[in-house]
């Protein structure tokens, strides 16, 4: 799949929505992927996991480098994690990380092993700041971080620069503002905000 068949799944089950919203990272943005437009398609989230699959198994030879576990935050990362790690081999296993007091943690008897390789995923990042809590959640545990799979990149690749050293595939990188509430513009306009992402629903 190139960017362009990518964008097209998002297009046509109408993932992008515009408006006034407050996003996960606590920014405000015209524009928010509601990805689980396109993750309630299993067919649509597969061809999805095994495309990102496929880019993270090329850089991870390049670095003869095997993964047989990959993490991903609830909720989204959750679907992601499991369609990724299965286009990756029946010997692969999918984790997520659940929000505790505040904290990305391992529940559910999940473990690591000291210095395993693994692979984070996400479904939309903008700042980074979920896959900056999942890498510490990682290395908590003992495992080491090999790569990071997003489905999209709405910083213009700016929260990448976060992560140097560490091989990242975005299927969708998009640059798509997001302000601060006190410089958004939206606010000053007095357009009304709508809350999304699980963190708010709280």
């Amino acid at each position: 799949m190139d960017s362009k068949e990518i964008a097209r799944v998002f297009e046509d089950c109408g993932a992008l929505l515009t408006g006034h919203f407050l996003l996960t990272s606590g920014l405000h943005s015209d524009r928010y992927f509601e990805k689980f437009r396109v993750l309630q398609y299993p067919h649509l989230t597969d061809r999805l996991g095994a495309e990102l699959a496929a880019r993270l198994q090329r850089r991870l030879l390049l670095a003869n480098v095997t993964v047989r576990t990959v993490v991903g935050p609830a909720t989204g990362g959750i679907l992601l994690s499991h369609v990724v790690a299965r286009h990756l081999g029946p010997e692969a296993r999918s984790l997520f990380t659940e929000r505790e007091e505040g904290k990305m943690v391992f529940r559910r008897g999940f473990q690591i092993k000291p210095g395993e390789p693994v692979i984070v995923v996400e479904d939309v990042c903008t700042t980074g700041g979920s896959v900056n809590e999942v890498l510490a959640a990682v290395r908590a545990a003992g495992g080491q971080v090999a790569a990071i799979g997003l489905l999209v990149d709405r910083s213009g690749g700016r929260a990448l620069a976060a992560w140097s050293g560490i091989p990242v595939e975005a299927l969708l990188s998009l640059d798509i503002s997001a302000w601060p509430p006190s410089a958004c513009p939206l606010c000053q306009q007095g357009i009304p905000v709508t809350e999304r992402g699980s963190r708010h629903l709280r």
